[in-house]
């Protein structure tokens, strides 16, 4: 598997929604950057809603927890965000986006 990740960030600014599709491999080390992306995209637009989509991702049981640690909390851990800012997150997993219930994991 290929150890480089790879983030596509799509933003609907009209609706609000900034959708960020990851590949790659997601590890405890790898998931900082994307708190980073997810800060980022996070600044074009007050109330953003993020949709972190890791369906093409293999990401490691560790990681996944820290980022629904997050959008249950509604923040990004404290190095990255010292102001603590609120984050609208949902996650959409593989199980997620194969069932027929609705794609957003977590949403706030």
């Amino acid at each position: 598997m290929n150890e480089k990740l790879r983030v596509l960030v799509r933003v609907d600014l009209d609706g609000a929604k900034a959708h960020v599709r990851v590949q790659g491999h997601v590890t405890v080390q790898s998931v900082h950057g994307l708190y980073d992306v997810v800060k980022r995209a996070s600044s074009l637009a007050s109330g953003l809603a993020l949709e972190l989509d890791v369906t093409r991702a293999q990401i490691e049981p560790d990681a996944m927890g820290e980022l629904h640690a997050c959008a249950k909390s509604h923040h990004l851990p404290v190095h990255v965000d010292p102001l603590q800012q609120d984050y609208r997150i949902s996650i959409l997993t593989p199980d997620h986006a194969t069932s027929a219930a609705p794609s957003l994991a977590l949403a706030a």
